[in-house]
């Protein structure tokens, strides 16, 4: 019998993506490179627990669910994130920062300053500039201020960012939209005092993503399920996306599905896909692409 693996998500670094597996082991994202894993028959997906520690009913979880957590274990893990707002003594800098995911598609977030750039490449941000760094409360008082001011979301839902990766615009236009908004920041008066201003430098993410000349996608992976396979050469890595052609087409893999699984590596050349794929094009479901 082969030895089963458990993931624990998609790792971003300025060295590129890695999948992260329970134990420590990590396997490196390299464009042009085959991914194959299959999910072990009969098995059931379970909840990963929260902030370091097993599910303690071990709760069979939905394959569908990216948290791949239990309703209590969501709790915990919530209770103790900034984005909660239960860190109000936090005394770590943060940054406030403009991303670009798409013509039209700006949000405004913060981020821990010794995470550097990993939270923007965490979310598949194509493009994005520091606006300031200061404590967290006033960093989190200039979200809100900017995304009333500027009438930008805190997210944008990662259907719409898949839609648009593989037509994307040139690097100038790319920049333009967080050029603008950013000026715009300039001339706020109600700035935090403590929150010291950035310049405007952008950072494009296009090639490490592997975007350019991306093709169109088919179809994205609903949900893993018992005996499923996932196989297909690496086209990009965006976010928690991996863009993969198989056989049935370019589908997404979001990785976040992969944990709480059983999973074993799959042997052979083919690029085959026999877990629940949505197209793309329309809002049909089906089990395969095409």
């Amino acid at each position: 019998m082969r030895q089963a693996w458990r993931c624990s998500g998609l790792r971003w670094s300025v060295d590129g993506a890695v999948l992260v597996w329970d134990g420590g082991r990590r396997s490196s994202l390299v464009r042009g490179q085959r991914v194959a894993f299959g999910v072990v028959e009969g098995g059931v997906r379970t909840c990963v627990g929260a902030r370091g520690h097993e599910c303690p009913v071990g709760a069979v979880v939905s394959e569908r669910s990216t948290g791949a957590r239990c309703e209590e274990c969501a709790r915990l893990d919530r209770a103790h994130s900034v984005a909660a707002d239960t860190m109000a003594d936090d005394p770590r800098p943060y940054h406030v920062y403009l991303a670009w995911f798409g013509p039209g598609m700006v949000k405004v977030g913060i981020t821990g300053v010794e995470r550097g750039s990993a939270r923007l490449l965490e979310q598949g941000a194509v493009t994005f500039s520091w606006l300031g760094q200061g404590p967290l409360m006033a960093a989190r008082r200039a979200e809100e201020l900017l995304r009333a001011a500027l009438k930008v979301p805190d997210r944008i839902p990662y259907a719409d960012k898949r839609a648009v990766r593989a037509g994307l615009p040139g690097p100038g236009e790319r920049v333009a939209e967080i050029r603008e908004l950013h000026a715009r920041v300039d001339r706020l008066d109600a700035w935090p005092e403590s929150l010291r201003r950035a310049p405007f430098e952008p950072v494009d993410h296009t090639d490490v993503f592997g975007l350019a000349g991306l093709p169109p996608v088919q179809g994205v992976v609903r949900g893993l399920v018992a005996g499923g396979v996932v196989s297909g050469e690496l086209l990009a890595a965006a976010g928690p996306d991996l863009h993969l052609a198989t056989e049935r087409g370019v589908a997404v893999v979001d990785t976040r599905l992969m944990t709480g699984w059983d999973l074993t590596p799959v042997g052979g050349a083919d690029s085959g896909l026999t877990v629940p794929v949505r197209a793309l094009r329309d809002s049909g479901v089906q089990d395969g692409l095409f």
